[in-house]
This record gives structure tokens, C-alpha cells and sequence, in this order.
């Protein structure tokens, strides 16, 4: 492989790998507010 190759392919994984902490991240900071009653219609 060849250097930009490999400069590519870390800029990628970083993108990929920081979004998903980041959504991980947000979730925990913000949890959603649980509905008082659930209506199912079955």
C-alpha cells in the first residue's frame, strides 16, 4: 500500500469511529423522556 493509501484509510476509520462515539456521546448526554402511557393498537 502506499502512503496516501494508508492516509486515506486513517482519515476514514477516524470518521467513521468519531461519528459513531460522538453519537454514542450525544445519547447519553440527552436521554429521551419516557412517555407516560404507551397507547398499542394490537
Amino acid at each position: 500500500m502506499s502512503a496516501s493509501a494508508i492516509i486515506m484509510m486513517l482519515v476514514a476509520m477516524t470518521i467513521l469511529w468519531g461519528g459513531l462515539a460522538v453519537a454514542i456521546w450525544n445519547i447519553n448526554r440527552h436521554p429521551g423522556e419516557e412517555p407516560e402511557v404507551v397507547h398499542r393498537d394490537l
